[in-house]
């Protein structure tokens, strides 16, 4: 009787000390959980975004549909730089765009058939080379817009501004139509391409 009373007693002292430890492992994933919520609110809102590319202004580069990440932050410590991939908004059109910086704060743009020039050198563009290559193997121009031109006159890049292209120059609305762009409507620099997956990649800025 004295053996049974000694087990009974021994058995229950663990039962009340788990009840604690419990209470304190819940405690500790529900501040995990917390904190999990809050970075991920953090990256997704303040530092970088999604962003789908729709239509093919940005081909061979970018396909619509893809999904790319966009860093917000970048430009907060630095102004953009020429060749670099930016997001930007359009408020007379209420969207975001994605092109290519081509100029910056007092540049000076022309851009005649295929030949690019920024503050009168000509500028090789490598991430559309092979494209243009291509039209010209077939006698066309991969460009069908030049500039400057009779909506936009000016050819040289105000202070707060950058001027940007799509890659695919003879299917976008770019700074050719809708003219240079503010730094402050810049959402942006496109990173990564995320998904499709099988397509998952770096951007190349250059």
């Amino acid at each position: 009787m004295e053996s049974g009373k000694h087990l009974t007693s021994s058995t229950s002292e663990p039962l009340q000390e788990k009840r604690p430890r419990m209470n304190k492992e819940m405690i500790d994933w529900l501040k995990v959980i917390i904190v999990a919520i809050v970075l991920v609110f953090i990256i997704r809102w303040l530092l970088f975004a999604p962003f789908i590319v729709e239509g093919a202004s940005m081909e061979p580069n970018f396909k619509t549909d893809e999904r790319v990440v966009v860093n917000k932050v970048i430009y907060d410590f630095r102004d953009p730089k020429a060749s670099e991939v930016v997001v930007f908004h359009v408020k007379k059109e209420q969207k975001d765009f994605i092109k290519r910086v081509i100029g910056v704060a007092g540049d000076t743009i022309q851009y005649q058939g295929d030949h690019l020039y920024v503050n009168g050198k000509k500028v090789e563009e490598p991430y559309i080379q092979e494209a243009i290559q291509d039209a010209h193997a077939k006698g066309e121009l991969y460009n069908n817009v030049d500039f400057p031109n009779g909506t936009i006159t000016d050819s040289k890049v105000p202070d707060g501004y950058i001027f940007v292209m799509g890659d695919h120059r003879n299917n976008s609305r770019d700074s050719r139509a809708i003219g240079f762009v503010s730094i402050k409507d810049i959402v942006g620099r496109a990173d990564v391409i995320f998904w499709p997956i099988d397509n998952a990649q770096w951007v190349k800025h250059k």
